[in-house]
């Protein structure tokens, strides 16, 4: 894991929605990953950097499925010219949606990513980010995900935090895996990209 070199001036808040952090399908690390993220909107808002709130359209009958109770976002959004939120139906909230076009006209250059299903979403999201160009930080206490259940003849069962961390480590030769969001550091984005 590395630490944090340039301030992130963008927050992806991936799929955090009351279906995964509360009630009886809530992630096994839900409490943590609530008070990480929560913290990391209020210190990139107090810093005047683009948080956007990604939610996921899940299919009819899936526990994110649209209008739904377990679709909304679990964190309150400050809607306005800083804090948005994108919907998307796929893992990466770059694909078939406005994100890309998002950060390029705030020009932002930066960004660091939480949320979850850290195997899926968020993993898929960085990577697009990293394909992209963007500088993103990863802040491994601030993304989650399910436990694996044993699959006969395959493996026993893999516990969520080892999932988490498998996720991001392909991740770090080319992103900032920090071990703590408290580090992230935050920026208002650049008129000029920059």
């Amino acid at each position: 894991m590395t630490s944090q070199a340039t301030p992130a001036q963008a927050l992806l808040v991936v799929d955090v929605q009351r279906a995964f952090v509360r009630g009886d399908g809530a992630l096994p690390e839900a409490a943590r990953l609530v008070d990480r993220t929560a913290d990391l909107i209020a210190r990139a808002r107090a810093a005047g950097a683009l948080v956007v709130h990604v939610q996921n359209d899940g299919a009819a009958g899936a526990d994110d499925e649209p209008h739904t109770a377990g679709w909304e976002l679990h964190h309150p959004v400050e809607a306005g010219p800083t804090e948005v939120v994108i919907r998307k139906t796929h893992d990466d909230a770059f694909q078939e949606t406005s994100l890309a076009a998002l950060l390029t006209a705030s020009g932002v250059r930066s960004l660091a990513v939480c949320g979850l299903m850290s195997e899926m979403c968020v993993q898929a999201t960085a990577r697009t980010a990293v394909a992209l160009g963007y500088r993103v930080t990863l802040p491994h206490d601030a993304h989650a995900t399910h436990d694996i259940p044993a699959e006969p003849g395959i493996s026993a069962a893999v516990p969520a935090a080892t999932v988490s961390r498998v996720a991001a480590w392909p991740l770090s030769r080319d992103a900032d895996v920090t071990a703590r969001a408290a580090d992230v550091a935050f920026a208002a984005p650049s008129p000029t990209g920059s």
